[in-house]
């Protein structure tokens, strides 16, 4: 739901055309700190050499210098936690640094580029430690610039890699091909190039940090086949570019990279044989050649956006119940599917918002921050599920307490649908 600029112009045009399923990959609940940003360490120059058209391409980059200085700067304002290893415990919320999400050990946060915010240098490197002290890890996403020069910057990319994040997501929906939103789209092999230097810029600051290929918009699974089958011919022709002008007569293949993937649907509504997430863990499943059952689609795929759709479609938007009903019933079945096959999931969004005049009654939170009732057209306290944690009951009133209790592994009362429909 980052987006770099036009906010309220974009959103305007896309609920005026009711796609609600698109419309959600668009809106900035990006997070913002309260301090202005300091002077990024030093860096060298250096270059990545491309051959296009026959003729080499040298675009000017840099490695991280990382000196005793700059050292001695991240180790006061870092503190890092080891690298989570199995993808089923990656289980998070989209974020801002000023809201709590107690129980939830994984948090979304975005660069500036995907907006606005001031997530960089000292800021956000004090932000991403004072997150690993609680002993919290951040998925940091970094959007894709303008389909020019500025999208080989790399002093963005570095001063992204060296935030001390867990996990970087480079790029954000940049397949979209959608007129009011057209500067999201960049072609394959411009994002080829944006991508080898954002991974590197990552993997000089620390190696093995999980590093996402951007994010495939949102598609209804075991609907939308053949926008699926486009997003596979752009990574195709994505792949074509490393090897060719990235890295010419290199190997490099997307089926051993780790995909962000958004899903905005109406899952669990009416009813359970409504999971579009199902569907596109069965379509990537099989472009990777793996199993949705087994755990290794997790390490090949990460849910960065997982959400309800109530604008656009087939959700009555102005009954509070079915809005509400829809929403509840999204959260548990996004988180279900994800843990069953073991990918990472992030929870969107963390927080109601309000967007071009139009309310956003999506997140776990109220848009103040404050606790949801589980039926958010009800009173807090109408309605309770009485959850198993560990052997012990424990009851469960509001939205973020239902979504952190599910991470932990808790189990839902048997007759958990009837009282939420009811």
């Amino acid at each position: 739901m980052f987006f770099r600029n036009k906010l309220f112009l974009i959103a305007a045009t896309i609920l005026v055309v009711s796609v609600g399923l698109s419309a959600l990959a668009y809106q900035v609940t990006h997070s913002q700190a309260i301090v202005d940003a300091a002077h990024a360490p030093a860096t060298t120059a250096a270059e990545v050499k491309m051959s296009e058209g026959g003729s080499e391409v040298h675009i000017s980059t840099t490695s991280h210098n990382v000196t005793k200085s700059s050292m001695a700067d991240m180790s006061q304002t870092s503190s890092t936690l080891p690298l989570e290893s199995d993808p089923a415990k990656i289980l998070g919320v989209q974020s801002d640094p000023q809201t709590n999400f107690p129980g939830i050990g994984w948090v979304r946060l975005g660069y500036p580029s995907c907006g606005w915010g001031n997530l960089r240098g000292s800021v956000l490197r004090s932000t991403v430690a004072h997150y690993h002290t609680q002993g919290i890890r951040v998925l940091l996403t970094v959007c894709q610039g303008a389909d020019n020069n500025s999208l080989y910057d790399p002093a963005p990319l570095q001063d992204a890699a060296q935030g001390g994040a867990d996990a970087v997501q480079c790029g954000n929906e940049e397949m979209k091909q959608d007129a009011s939103v057209s500067f999201l789209y960049i072609p394959p092999a411009h994002f080829a190039r944006f991508y080898a230097l954002c991974e590197q810029a990552v993997h000089a600051v620390r190696p093995g940090v999980p590093v996402l290929l951007g994010s495939l918009d949102p598609h209804v699974g075991g609907v939308d086949y053949w926008p699926l089958v486009n997003q596979v011919n752009y990574l195709n022709q994505m792949q074509l570019a490393m090897n060719t002008q990235v890295y010419p007569g290199g190997n490099w293949d997307w089926h051993t990279q780790i995909l962000g993937l958004i899903d905005s649907w109406h899952n669990g509504y009416p009813n359970s044989s409504v999971n579009s997430l199902a569907g596109l863990f069965s379509f990537w499943a099989q472009q990777f050649g793996v199993s949705m059952d087994s755990g290794a689609l997790g390490h090949h795929l990460w849910v960065v956006e997982g959400t309800g759709c109530f604008k656009g479609c087939g959700i009555d938007s102005s009954s509070g119940y079915e809005v509400a009903v829809s929403h509840i019933m999204t959260l548990i079945t996004d988180v279900q599917t994800a843990m069953h096959s073991g990918v990472p999931f992030f929870y969107f969004s963390g927080k109601d918002f309000v967007s071009a005049g139009y309310y956003w009654p999506i997140g776990v939170l109220s848009v103040n921050g404050h606790a949801k009732p589980l039926r958010q057209d009800l009173g807090m306290g109408s309605v309770t599920l009485g959850m198993t944690c560990g052997g012990q009951q424990v009851t469960v009133s509001d939205q973020e307490t239902l979504l952190a209790k599910m991470y932990q592994g808790c189990t839902l009362p048997y007759n958990y649908l009837s009282v939420l429909f009811s």
